[in-house]
């Protein structure tokens, strides 16, 4: 485990360093390092209000950056626009899910898919992926989206997400408000969705989910990073253990 600044030692899809943001006048994000390693799923855990959804928005575009880097697979994406980003193969799953709800399963779905330009039948066939990881989208592809159960919504969200054919998916707060069967539901579904090739990059209230899922963490306190690591050994560190593990 490394303090604070550490970074991954094996190839990066996605790298972010001294990154900067916050809203008109005020800060939240204070020199940000970050890395996912390509085909690794990344956790990003921390208290409320401590930057974590800020950050996923930076990286997605949604938030301006003040200073710092953000590369994606390559290519500096810092101040690029969300559009271009998505383009890129950066697809954001936002916190509360925020499906259509006038839309059927299937249409909120496919809706993933709005800006790729292959065919018919390519689109078709990953939304027959979708369904063999999340089945019961299948039974309800009908049934109007919000009217499915909390965890039914999360998975239609990280559904129409994989439609885009993301490189890497950054998912805000999995478990939020969800119960617990439902969350190991979806913390299995996540490890399918990686070993499809996609990467991850996960905000999680709940540290033990996270760390569980994830090869790699993250701990954010007061827009900075305080720990990271390996989840094996962040998980065994005395101040993770009080302050967010209750142990």
């Amino acid at each position: 485990m490394t303090e604070a600044n550490g970074h991954a030692t094996s190839a990066s899809l996605l790298s972010v360093s001294g990154l900067t943001a916050g809203y008109g006048d005020v800060q939240i994000l204070w020199g940000i390092d970050l890395d996912v390693p390509k085909g690794e799923i990344v956790s990003i855990v921390g208290p409320n209000g401590s930057g974590k959804t800020t950050l996923l928005l930076a990286i997605s575009g949604m938030v301006r950056t003040r200073t710092g880097r953000i590369v994606f697979d390559g290519e500096d994406i810092g101040g690029r626009s969300a559009d271009r980003i998505v383009g890129r193969g950066v697809i954001h799953v936002p916190e509360g899910r925020r499906l259509f709800p006038t839309l059927s399963v299937k249409d909120n779905l496919l809706l993933g898919a709005y800006s790729r330009t292959d065919s018919a039948a390519d689109i078709a066939r990953d939304l027959d992926v979708v369904y063999s990881i999340f089945p019961i989208l299948a039974e309800r592809a009908n049934q109007g989206a919000t009217t499915l159960s909390g965890g039914q919504q999360q998975m239609c969200a990280i559904g129409r997400g994989i439609m885009a054919r993301p490189k890497l998916l950054l998912i805000d707060e999995l478990s939020l408000g969800l119960a617990p069967r439902a969350v190991e539901l979806l913390a299995e579904s996540l490890i399918k969705i990686n070993k499809q090739g996609i990467s991850i990059l996960l905000v999680e209230q709940d540290v033990m989910t996270a760390f569980e899922i994830a090869s790699r963490g993250y701990v954010v306190e007061s827009g900075r990073v305080r720990l990271s690591g390996a989840t094996t050994d962040l998980i065994q560190d005395p101040s993770m253990r009080t302050a967010y593990m209750g142990l």
